[in-house]
């Protein structure tokens, strides 16, 4: 068995990949992270052959997870994915490639693999992340904007009069302030990745992943593909690829 993680700024990620390269993915929300639920979340897992992980979140929660995987599993190698200038047919177009955020990298990867050619692969979670890559892999640089809530709690923090409200409301323009915080800042996620997909000569394919991704298609006027577990596959690929060697 193989443990793949995905630690986000919101949510702790985790995913076992057998033999039959079956992915079962969970989730936990990083504000109920604490080391004795992730044991016991982790506690009937067999003892891992192999253990990736891909960390965009803070070091104290790269910490913990350490620590939890030093009690179930003493001695266990973990390999630590980092974004590079080219792997896996995948070429970044970062000027400096490391500074990439590894879950784009690992979107891409897993883009490339599995929907072959070109793709906008846009991450609807904390942050909103927009990538671009073509069909020979060559990334072509990507967008980031503040997510839904991140843009909710942005109006909360720093108005006097706004209040941050998680209700889902009807779209279109509103009569009462929760509502048009609701489709203000949906239609501004909406129309970003409309206005990019305009811009594209050639055809490409909308690949959404992150917690928002059926929320945001919903509203959209084209089709995308939505798979959730995106960088988790491309943490896979990556982690077959390197105990292969």
């Amino acid at each position: 068995m193989k443990l793949l993680i995905d630690s986000g700024n919101t949510r702790l990620k985790w995913a076992t990949l057998d033999e039959q390269g079956v992915l079962i993915s969970h989730a936990m929300l990083n504000g109920l992270l604490s080391r004795q639920p992730l044991f016991d979340a982790w506690v009937a897992l067999p003892r891992p052959q192999y253990l990736a992980i891909a960390c965009v979140s803070a070091t104290p929660l790269l910490a913990l997870i350490d620590t939890v995987v030093e009690d179930l599993w003493p001695n266990l190698s973990i390999i630590s994915v980092k974004s590079e200038s080219q792997a896996y047919g995948v070429y970044n177009a970062y000027q400096q490639p490391e500074k990439l955020g590894v879950d784009r990298w690992l979107a891409l990867i897993a883009a490339h693999h599995y929907y072959p050619g070109a793709a906008c692969i846009v991450d609807c979670g904390t942050a909103v992340t927009v990538d671009l890559i073509d069909a020979a892999g060559k990334h072509q640089g990507g967008l980031i904007s503040p997510g839904l809530t991140l843009m909710k709690k942005s109006l909360a923090a720093g108005t006097a009069k706004l209040s941050f409200d998680e209700t889902s409301y009807e779209r279109g323009p509103a009569n009462f302030t929760e509502a048009a915080i609701y489709n203000g800042t949906l239609l501004a996620v909406v129309g970003l990745i409309e206005h990019i997909l305009s811009q594209q000569v050639q055809p490409i394919s909308l690949i959404l992943t992150g917690g928002d991704a059926e929320l945001v298609a919903a509203h959209l006027s084209t089709n995308a593909l939505i798979d959730i577990d995106l960088v988790l596959r491309g943490l896979s690929i990556v982690l077959s690829a390197d105990s292969s060697n």
